[in-house]
């Protein structure tokens, strides 16, 4: 075997250009034109096809992970299902989806896949990502106008103030997108601030229906905000759908075609 002759590194170089790099691209993404907030299936779909034509947009992520529950799938079994025309959207990110010949429009996709498929695409289009970030408050107008979000570091939020008050930080944009399936993090903060009525959550699993209303339902909910992905379910009470990932996926494009259009026209 080859003896492999290795660089010399200094572990004083490696922090000191991890953070250089970091601080320099994090000074370019204090202002963007979106910031989605929930790196799910619909929020990285949304932030891809929106950098891909060209929007500065930024995902925020309060877990560590991508992906939300796409990485698992259903009940830990590593597989999901996407309903047709979905799997079209999967297709055209190069993930493979398998029919089901017993359930004709029904398709099976290993998640982690489909997951790493839809970061990476998100990352070429030119999105990126500040994860281990939470969404603590909004940046709001004398006229009510959404201009961005307040963030805090997630595991200093978890602490607790009393443990240990870190002051959060402002990012502002022209858009938001709300992402954050269950529990629609943004515009339950409009509520909070008496700008919106109160999120119910989701109903009951009725699948069919919870597909195709989270498509049809994907809008602009408060000047400058607008829902997608299960955080539309949210919003409204309608019904949840489990382990159907595609109209995540829809519903994400369609956030981005109708961002785009407002975007485009200002």
């Amino acid at each position: 075997m080859n003896e492999i002759t290795v660089a010399p590194l200094r572990e004083r170089d490696i922090t000191r250009y991890i953070a250089r790099e970091f601080y320099q691209e994090f000074d370019h993404w204090i202002e963007s034109d979106v910031i989605v907030v929930g790196a799910g299936p619909s929020g990285l779909l949304c932030a891809r096809d929106l950098a891909a034509k060209g929007f500065r947009t930024l995902l925020v992520e309060q877990g560590l992970a991508l992906g939300g529950g796409f990485w698992s799938g259903g009940y830990l079994m590593n597989k999901a299902t996407i309903c047709e025309p979905a799997h079209l959207l999967l297709d055209e990110l190069g993930v493979p989806c398998k029919p089901i010949k017993d359930c004709p429009g029904m398709w099976i996709v290993n998640p982690p896949h489909a997951t790493a498929r839809l970061i990476a695409a998100a990352y070429e289009a030119g999105a990126r990502v500040m994860n281990l970030t939470k969404v603590v408050d909004l940046i709001l107008r004398d006229n009510g106008r959404l201009e961005g979000v307040v963030v805090n570091n997630t595991t200093a939020e978890l602490a607790g103030h009393d443990v240990i008050h870190v002051d959060p930080i402002a990012l502002e944009s022209r858009i938001v997108v709300d992402a954050t399936g269950h529990d629609a993090v943004v515009v339950d903060l409009l509520h909070r601030r008496n700008l919106y009525q109160a999120v119910p959550g989701n109903g009951a699993m009725w699948v069919a229906r919870s597909e195709a209303l989270v498509v049809e339902r994907t809008r602009e909910v408060y000047p400058n905000c607008f829902v997608a992905g299960l955080a539309v379910a949210a919003v409204d009470g309608s019904p949840r759908m489990g382990p159907a990932f595609g109209s995540m996926l829809l519903s994400g494009r369609r956030a981005a075609e109708l961002i785009h259009r407002k975007l485009k026209d200002e």
